[in-house]
């Protein structure tokens, strides 16, 4: 898929489940389980072990699933990660030579903002979309509903600490998708290997975000 196909598929989707895990087996589970519940994006977190051959395995057996590589904080990790094949990059905080590097190769990256000036950094250093996180601890839906006043152009993820029961106030301030990681991927259900409350929860989401999206004006 090209950079553009990338990046409107996770507008259209509306959802990046980040999976963070403690083995490489645990995250390609959770990965496919993600997956089959109808939510065909995955962001594989750089600090679960061994989360480049994850990728590596996703890309070779998984071909519908767009994967990408999270919580970076270096260019080579990032330049690992795209070689194992991932499809996009994601930082937690605006690592702007990350960004950069992401802009030469051509691939999509989200890149991770809080403040208005962080923002307007990652956004001006050419990121496809700006990660708010963490969102909740600054207000929440509000927040992102405060950041679309003086960003109305710039396409805002909201990440930490999205459920189920705020997801939908998210999309109706302004999301554009949403970075869900424990409420989505619970610890006990990949221990357990419970597939399809993953599903289920993965439908719940898919289901929540069109709803609150046929809510929006046009």
């Amino acid at each position: 898929m090209t950079r553009e196909e990338i990046r409107a598929r996770i507008a259209e989707i509306g959802i990046i489940p980040a999976v963070h895990v403690y083995s490489e087996s645990e995250a390609l589970f959770a990965a496919e389980a993600v997956s089959g519940g109808g939510i065909p994006i995955v962001e594989i977190t750089t600090t679960t072990p061994g989360a480049v051959n994850v990728i590596g395995e996703l890309m070779r057996y998984s071909t519908e699933t767009i994967v990408g590589a999270g919580t970076l904080s270096d260019v080579e990790t990032a330049r690992r990660c795209l070689d194992a094949g991932a499809a996009f990059l994601t930082t937690t905080g605006p690592d702007l030579e990350i960004v950069e590097f992401a802009v030469k190769r051509g691939v999509v990256v989200l890149s991770g903002a809080l403040t208005p000036g962080e923002v307007m950094a990652s956004w001006k250093a050419g990121s496809d979309f700006v990660k708010v996180f963490p969102c909740s601890p600054m207000g929440g839906p509000d927040y992102i509903r405060a950041l679309r006043v003086p960003f109305p152009q710039i396409p805002l993820i909201a990440s930490g600490g999205v459920t189920q029961q705020n997801a939908a106030d998210f999309i109706l301030a302004g999301a554009v998708a949403l970075g869900i990681g424990q409420h989505l991927i619970h610890q006990n259900a990949i221990r357990l290997r419970q597939r399809e409350r993953i599903h289920e929860l993965a439908r719940r989401y898919r289901k929540i975000v069109s709803d609150a999206r046929a809510q929006q004006p046009k």
